[in-house]
């Protein structure tokens, strides 16, 4: 008898541990966030304090996302391997250990090493955390339970420069001890995570007779997750152009330094606002057009910004744009991970993570350069890759199930077979397969799936 997995899951009713866990996975994340993000405004000068050249000050910022660009999937199959739970902590101990580092006497080129260690131990923790959402909360509900992940982590994102900017680069020592602080406080929580039954019952059908780990299977292909990695990566690289040349646009059309400020922080609000009702539409309407539709907005306001002069009507748009971004993230999370396994969400998470990253990384490093010929190119270019990304999103799409709905498990006792969901559209595509890591019994003890209010 084979029992079939995936996103068509049955539903426990809702319960309280899913709920708890939601919310303690929020205070992690924003109090993880909100130290990694606190030494990011005087990090540049403090370098520079240290004896370093601006070239090692750029070194530095650029470890922390090349970091992520090395060791998100080998971290995401890690945590598929031993459980998300180690590699939470372990990711909020590598971080906190590298920001107490700092503390001690250094050479400039140390830093380097150090911030990439916090880049580890931050997108070690982050992998793990949505990979545990991915596996622990039905598909249905998975877009609320995102929203909650995203809207801690941009509050701790938009919370944490501001602190860091008014220590000042003279007391960095602070920041550093403050962030390495708060990454434990941020595992005590995390500590206090139970395992979900159906990831304890995968992690023991993994071992074998003579208690060594048996091989993962490999990563199964859908095109729900294969657009998701566009999406994500087209994304990536309209932030990786913000990162570099939204201040400069601004301060070629004259802005104030408060007006710059005023700017970053309008561009976090609409995250924070909007989470609770960006989770609520991915779960009740339609996940392929909200996803769309914020690339089609950035796309739009990545291309339109260079030819607009007025600083205050550019912090509106960049303002409004957030909130096509705040509606599409949790929404693409969802479609990431519907079609997965709960026992390859870690590895599907860590191959996202990798590549928006790493198309940020791309995009910073050449969105420089390109402003410096024209003010108007790395914004165009941007737009017109975005553009490219959504229709090859749009084809691939077509088939998925936007809307999931719940449906009854079945047990087959010859042939094993996926089942579908059905989207609003009518479209169909498995959501589910057949599980093949598991004994039979490992696989009766998966049947319990929490979910979010």
């Amino acid at each position: 008898m084979m029992l079939r997995r995936g996103s068509d899951s049955p539903l426990a009713p809702p319960s309280d541990a899913s709920v708890k866990l939601i919310r303690t996975l929020a205070v992690t994340v924003f109090l993880e966030w909100l130290g990694a993000t606190s030494i990011v405004p005087m990090l540049p000068i403090y370098i520079r304090q240290l004896g370093g050249t601006d070239m090692l000050a750029g070194l530095v910022m650029a470890s922390f996302f090349m970091a992520g660009v090395l060791f998100q999937y080998p971290l995401g199959r890690l945590s598929d391997r031993v459980g998300r739970k180690p590699v939470l902590i372990g990711g909020l101990v590598i971080y906190a250990a590298a920001s107490f580092a700092f503390l001690l006497p250094l050479v400039p080129a140390m830093a380097v090493l150090l911030r990439g260690l916090q880049g580890l131990g931050a997108g070690a923790s982050a992998i793990a955390a949505l990979a545990m959402v991915s596996g622990a909360v039905a598909v249905e509900r998975r877009g609320r339970a995102f929203a909650s992940i995203y809207g801690a982590q941009i509050s701790g994102m938009a919370v944490g420069p501001l602190i860091g900017a008014i220590v000042g680069a003279q007391h960095m020592w602070i920041m550093f001890l403050g962030s390495g602080v708060v990454a434990l406080l941020a595992a005590i929580p995390a500590m206090r995570i139970v395992q979900s039954p159906e990831e304890s019952a995968l992690r023991d059908a993994r071992l074998g007779p003579d208690g060594t780990r048996v091989k993962l299977v490999p990563v199964a292909w859908n095109r729900s997750m294969s657009g998701a990695m566009i999406a994500g990566a087209a994304l990536g690289l309209t932030t990786g152009v913000y990162d570099i040349c939204w201040t400069l646009l601004l301060v070629s059309r004259g802005a104030a330094g408060w007006q710059i400020g005023i700017s970053w922080t309008l561009f976090s609000v609409p995250f924070v606002v909007a989470a609770r009702p960006s989770g609520w539409l991915a779960d009740h309407m339609d996940r392929r057009f909200l996803v769309l539709g914020g690339l089609g907005l950035a796309m739009a306001f990545c291309f339109t910004y260079p030819f607009i002069s007025t600083v205050p009507i550019l912090i509106v748009l960049g303002a409004t744009e957030a909130l096509g971004f705040a509606a599409a993230l949790p929404a693409l999370q969802s479609l990431l991970t519907q079609g997965s396994d709960t026992s390859e969400v870690g590895r599907v998470q860590g191959m996202f993570g990798t590549t928006q990253t790493a198309c940020t990384a791309l995009s910073a490093a050449a969105a420089g350069a390109a402003f410096a010929v024209a003010r108007w190119l790395p914004f165009v270019t941007a737009a017109a890759m975005t553009a490219g990304a959504l229709l090859a999103t749009a084809i691939i799409w077509r088939k998925v199930a936007g809307h999931v709905h719940p449906k009854a498990k079945s047990l087959d006792s010859t042939i094993p077979t996926t089942t579908s969901a059905t989207s609003g559209s009518g479209t169909e595509e498995p959501v589910g397969r057949t599980g093949d890591v598991a004994p039979v019994s490992a696989q009766l003890a998966m049947g319990v799936s929490t979910e979010v209010q």
